[in-house]
């Protein structure tokens, strides 16, 4: 099933038969490991196997762990994740908190960074996926969370990229899985994708919430 999402390329998401177009920024729901590995292998193998750019932060298990599980299931690819030209697997501090403070601002600058780079020889489409439960530990600044989400609403549209950000619902109070239906234009929820219909501008959210953050400010 095809989700017309831009008017960008199509791409394969990797699992549920779906595809949609790039510049896309989706939230994945999810209860159990079964169901985050099915959109995490799924998504990033994909883009592996056409050698997108795959940008990847474990928080649930390993960098380790996801190396020997991706061998285990793809074994035709299993020298890839050991590629930095196929994938960037950073771990929660190095890609979210790397002076031990979350900022969107130094967020928005370590993505743009990492896309300018990698856009240096030509196009290059990029996936990038990431388990948030991180969040849930008391890093300064993770507050703003969900200011930077919506700020990735900014980012995002327009470039060869797509993130899926991955929240477990067992583990994420109501409030804040609330606000992560917000923050995303597009929602994964027991193997499902649908337009969210609880997506909020990042205009008018950031205004509301985080007006320190809003667009004017950057």
């Amino acid at each position: 099933m095809h989700f017309h999402t831009s008017d960008q390329e199509k791409l394969n998401l990797g699992f549920g038969g779906y595809t949609c177009n790039w510049g896309l920024h989706i939230c994945g729901l999810y209860e159990d490991e079964e169901e985050r590995d099915e959109i995490a292998f799924g998504f990033l193998h994909e883009g592996d196997i056409h050698k997108d750019m795959q940008l990847y932060c474990p928080a649930e298990r390993t960098k380790e762990n996801f190396i020997e599980e991706y061998s285990n299931r793809y074994p035709e690819c299993k020298h890839h994740t050991h590629d930095e030209t196929l994938f960037a697997i950073n771990s929660a501090r190095e890609l979210y908190y790397p002076n031990g403070t979350f900022s969107p601002f130094s967020m928005d600058e370590g993505l743009n960074t990492f896309f300018v780079e990698s856009q240096k020889n030509g196009k290059r489409n990029i996936r990038a996926t990431a388990e948030m439960v991180w969040a849930l530990q008391a890093i300064p600044g993770v507050e703003y969370l969900m200011a930077y989400e919506s700020r990735l609403n900014y980012f995002i549209p327009g470039k060869p990229w797509i993130s899926v950000c991955l929240y477990n619902i067992t583990k994420f109070s109501g409030k804040i899985i609330m606000n992560v239906l917000r923050t995303h234009p597009y929602t994964i929820s027991g193997g499902v994708i649908t337009q969210n219909p609880y997506y909020i501008n990042p205009d008018e959210w950031l205004s509301e919430n985080a007006p320190q953050f809003a667009k004017n400010n950057s």
